[in-house]
């Protein structure tokens, strides 16, 4: 037997692919660097930080700006794989554990979001990590499925939430049906109980609406989501359709879950007048903490507070996150997390 655990469960540590200059934040590399470094810094605080870097000059560059932001070295681990970009959700490895209390690493594959951007190198991360021995003896298990893990959200009891086009999409998966994807994901991950969506998306999203930035489970019971309240607004439609998909949901025992609303902070726009992917539900959970990704909106407290209550033994921390959004993605893009 085996089973995706869920994100609040122990962990061992989160992965993060540091940003260099062939990656799309060249342009603001320093910035998006010192956001990285403040992220491992709050990592770091409560378990293992594992940065993959480009080559050996790039992890000592990644382990002065780290330490010097207070990273305690003894939980810094840099491994050493060339990479496109810096998504590691969507490349990084899908853990599980089996009954025998092992873990067992997932390595799912990546094609840019349906072919969107170059993903070659990515791709080949988990592999390479893991036969430099990043991730100790736990075993690598491959699989030629597309998934990408910010499209996928579970319980950690074998329930999986997910929008269906970001993983039945000829571009990602062709000739696969749902039921094919679904087989797998059951041989694969363990699921056992699948919620599918149809809507939900937030303008500036490249991935065709990953679920870590729409819908996450809180507890088994619970799932808190992004709503947008203006009709005005460009996403309202979508997330007003995802809500009412969401009220129709049902558990294993065929209960209706507790839907917790999330606020949309204000339009951030980048040079050329488009609209950046800012949003709440893209927090990442570590032991005893959430990470929150903010974006200096009177929204920020609000969403603040809200994870207080569904997380009320964990901190809650925040990270400003503008500098992420601008490449089309926040705080659980760019990192995954290792069970304990």
């Amino acid at each position: 037997m085996r089973r995706l655990p869920a994100e609040w469960e122990p962990q061992s540590g989160v992965m993060l692919t540091w940003p260099h200059a062939d990656t799309d934040w060249a342009d603001h590399l320093d910035r998006v660097e010192a956001l990285y470094a403040e992220l491992a810094a709050l990592i770091g605080r409560f378990e293992r930080v594992v940065i993959v870097c480009r080559d050996r000059d790039h992890a000592e560059r990644a382990r002065g700006l780290t330490t010097r932001a207070g990273t305690d070295p003894a939980r810094l681990d840099l491994g050493i794989a060339p990479s496109n970009d810096t998504w590691a959700r969507d490349y990084g490895p899908i853990s599980l554990l089996t009954d025998q209390g092992r873990i067992l690493l997932l390595d799912f594959r990546f094609n840019g979001w349906g072919g969107k951007f170059s993903a070659d190198l990515d791709d080949r991360i988990t592999g390479r990590l893991a036969a430099g021995g990043l991730f100790g003896d736990a075993r690598l298990e491959t699989s030629d499925l597309v998934l990408e893990g910010g499209a996928i959200e579970t319980d950690g009891q074998g329930t999986l939430l997910a929008v269906t086009r970001t993983l039945v999409d000829p571009l990602r998966n062709p000739c696969r049906s749902r039921a094919d994807i679904e087989h797998e994901l059951t041989a694969r991950l363990g699921i056992r109980h699948f919620l599918w969506l149809e809507h939900g998306g937030i303008s500036g999203d490249d991935t065709d609406g990953h679920i870590d930035t729409l819908a996450r489970f809180c507890d088994p019971r619970t799932i808190c989501y992004a709503r947008c309240d203006n009709p005005l607004d460009a996403d309202f439609a979508e997330l007003a359709a995802m809500e009412a998909e969401l009220e129709a949901l049902r558990d294993p025992a065929g209960h209706p879950y507790r839907l917790i609303p999330l606020p949309c902070p204000a339009s951030i726009l980048n040079e050329d007048g488009a609209r950046l992917p800012a949003g709440y539900a893209n927090f990442l959970i570590v032991n005893d903490a959430v990470l929150l990704p903010v974006y200096d909106d009177p929204a920020d407290e609000q969403a603040r507070a809200i994870l207080g209550d569904l997380f009320p033994s964990r901190d809650i921390l925040t990270l400003d996150c503008r500098p992420l959004i601008r490449q089309g993605g926040s705080l659980h893009c760019i990192s995954m997390q290792l069970p304990g």
